[in-house]
């Protein structure tokens, strides 16, 4: 029985979270603050030092996002990995803000994901 008609929605941009969000009725002064805390969006990363990785997965999770790190990262001291960051608009554009606080190379990272992040309507 689905008596409250639950159903997964599908919602890949800030357009659709707009327009979702105003469907219900939302107060229209909220949905700029809501809207990116809808969409969910994987980021990889290539060629991260294992460093790296570690420090900006502690951030990402601190913010309740994840990020997907080889199993075998603890090995591979002298090489990079690639990466995945997992989590919601906002979550990420937060990522960004703390990885500008750390040294040269993750802010460097920092910028490219903000590169990314402004191109999502």
């Amino acid at each position: 029985m689905n008596q409250h008609e639950a159903e997964f929605i599908q919602i890949s941009s800030l357009s659709d979270a707009h327009r979702e969000i105003s469907a219900i009725g939302s107060d229209p002064n909220s949905i700029d603050i809501m809207a990116p805390k809808a969409v969910h969006k994987t980021i990889r990363l290539h060629k991260i030092t294992v460093q790296d990785a570690v420090i900006i997965k502690q951030d990402m999770l601190s913010i309740g996002g994840e990020v997907a790190i080889p199993k075998d990262a603890f090995h591979l001291k002298e090489s990079t990995v690639s990466i995945l960051l997992l989590g919601t608009v906002a979550q990420l554009k937060f990522l960004v803000e703390k990885l500008h606080r750390h040294y040269p190379r993750l802010q460097r990272i920092a910028t490219e994901i903000n590169g990314l992040l402004a191109d999502i309507k």
